[in-house]
């Protein structure tokens, strides 16, 4: 699949998504949220040969500006996230098409600016690396809106004084990709000529494990998040148990005892 605003590119086994409206910072509209990116993952979940995701944006001056208030403007529609059909309150985020339902790896790429809902890839992405120049900050309250949904995220990475902050002063200040990495935001920080090379790099690596354990493995601690210590281990055992009879649980330590490269099932 490709668009005008989402490129889409694999090689090998890493699909690279490309959030491409650099003269808008790359941000959201309808098309985006509602349809190019949930198909693009839908596509990459059902696609065997798909093992790593890493989205980044076009361009080095944003990664994401958020939502288009543009767009909002003429559809009346934040992000598109409303709808009666949602129950009286919709409770998951814009970007549950990353998280929700979707087992392989995703590495987000920032490669300048990301505020705003831009930063519910970050909140929501597996592994999150960044370039040099790269700056993360909100402006909810600036222009009218509550700061509710991305913070909500946030606050799985971040400590809860530094995500206050940022609602508080509301892109007056902004953090640098040092802050960022020292408050586990990203995981690291890579010039930014090297971002998306660094990007691949660990995606190649990632590829070569075993799809099936990773799967398990992620699902097992998203869910420590969701449900906390005691049913978070539970859900851990359950993803154990339940690989047990997967082909790759043996796999891996015959390949290893015979010096050989694994042959996962994907």
């Amino acid at each position: 699949m490709k668009t005008e605003e989402l490129l889409v590119e694999r090689s090998g086994h890493v699909l690279t998504l490309t959030l491409n409206r650099p003269e808008r910072m790359n941000a959201l509209n309808h098309g985006l949220l509602k349809k190019a990116l949930p198909a693009a993952f839908r596509d990459a979940a059902a696609d065997p040969e798909v093992r790593v995701v890493v989205l980044t944006g076009a361009g080095d001056k944003a990664f994401c500006a958020g939502a288009d208030l543009k767009d909002a403007a003429e559809t009346g529609s934040i992000g598109g996230t409303e709808g009666p059909s949602q129950g009286p309150y919709y409770r998951g985020t814009p970007t549950d098409f990353l998280r929700v339902g979707f087992d392989k790896p995703v590495i987000v790429a920032v490669n300048g600016m990301c505020l705003g809902a831009g930063l519910h890839f970050l909140a929501d992405a597996d592994l999150a690396i960044c370039a040099d120049h790269a700056t993360f900050f909100d402006t909810h309250v600036r222009v009218g809106q509550v700061f509710a949904l991305e913070a909500v995220g946030l606050l799985r990475r971040m400590p809860f004084g530094e995500v206050m902050r940022m609602m508080l002063l509301s892109g007056t200040e902004r953090l640098d990709a040092q802050a960022a990495l020292r408050m586990s935001l990203v995981s690291e920080v890579v010039p930014r000529e090297k971002l998306l090379a660094r990007a691949h790099e660990l995606a190649a690596t990632i590829a070569e494990f075993s799809p099936a354990t990773i799967a398990a493995s992620k699902r097992a601690m998203w869910a420590a998040l969701e449900h906390g210590l005691g049913d978070g281990l539970e859900h851990g055992w359950r993803e154990i148990y339940r690989h047990w009879s997967h082909p790759d649980y043996l796999e891996g330590p015959r390949a290893f005892a015979e010096k050989r490269k694994p042959r996962w099932t994907s």
